[in-house]
């Protein structure tokens, strides 16, 4: 579960085609999750961007956003009802959980809710695009890799 639309996901009406899109997709396949047993989805629904020229920028949402999303996200959640549930973000994970947690202090555990018995907290793809130089990207995408091992171990 990604955070909100990107701005080429806006567009498509699909989410994780753009760039970041990319990087999942790839991180899937390294850690032997097939696509197709993957749902992608976001806990925000609508893009939220600032005007940089030409250019549509990501504008992190507002709790008020997240919130008005949450009928949408946990009819989702209770249709599908998956064993696990990866959030890519904080904010992703804020929504899921229903409370503030950062990525730092919740990697690797296993978390639940009442419509998800697992929850995974993992860095979002793009953070791993805007990481500084090459090495801080490998490190995000290994450990992104090593997230979604775990998390489809615990589908099994």
């Amino acid at each position: 579960m990604g955070e909100q639309p990107g701005d080429q996901e806006d567009r498509a009406g699909t989410p994780f085609v753009g760039p970041a899109g990319r990087v999942l997709e790839e991180a899937l396949a390294a850690a032997g999750v097939e696509r197709a047993h993957v749902y992608l989805t976001n806990a925000v629904k609508h893009f939220k961007w600032e005007p940089r020229g030409k250019r549509r920028l990501h504008a992190k949402p507002r709790l008020s956003e997240i919130q008005a999303c949450e009928p949408w996200l946990e009819l989702e959640l209770s249709r599908l009802r998956p064993r696990v549930v990866v959030c890519l973000g904080a904010t992703a994970a804020r929504a899921v959980l229903g409370r503030p947690v950062t990525v730092a202090g919740h990697r690797g555990r296993v978390l639940s809710t009442n419509l998800v018995p697992a929850v995974f907290v993992t860095a979002h793809p793009s953070a791993i695009l805007r990481a500084s130089d090459a090495a801080s990207r490998a490190r995000g995408r290994a450990q992104l890799v090593a997230d979604l091992r775990q998390a489809a171990a615990r589908a099994l």
